[in-house]
């Protein structure tokens, strides 16, 4: 069983590394005009969700599996992905909003974010690799 739990992250942890590089492309193609604002948020705002649930799933699963040090080190990362999708203003096309990434920088903040995420997540998909051929080895 246990296994199976990290065969899920690690396919998981594979599809959010390949959002972040996609949200990375994204955002830079937007910084060097290759693109318009409007197109760029539609893009991205269509990825958030699965971005959540994805990384709200593998948490959810880790503290189910009882696996703390990986549930603890998943959950502010989701709780952020939580709270940025719960705090959009209203009227807001969606987390990336076209009127305003212009705006105080904001396109240098969600470059950040995403960079920090690809980070995050290569490291996860090193845990998992490693527990998922340790949970292979002692089955």
């Amino acid at each position: 069983m246990e296994s199976v739990v990290f065969i899920f992250s690690l396919i998981d942890c594979c599809a959010l590394i390949f959002l972040s590089v996609y949200f990375i492309i994204t955002l830079s193609d937007l910084e060097c005009d290759y693109i318009n604002a409007r197109s760029c948020c539609s893009k991205l705002n269509k990825w958030v969700i699965p971005e959540l649930i994805g990384h709200t799933v593998v948490t959810v699963l880790m503290l189910i599996s009882l696996h703390w040090f990986i549930f603890l080190l998943n959950f502010p990362v989701a709780t952020w992905n939580i709270y940025r999708y719960i705090m959009v203003p209203s009227g807001n096309m969606g987390v990336f909003d076209p009127t305003e990434i212009h705006n105080r920088g904001q396109l240098k903040s969600h470059m950040k974010e995403a960079m920090i995420k690809l980070g995050f997540h290569l490291l996860c998909f090193f845990m998992y690799l490693y527990s998922m051929i340790l949970a292979l080895i002692n089955d």
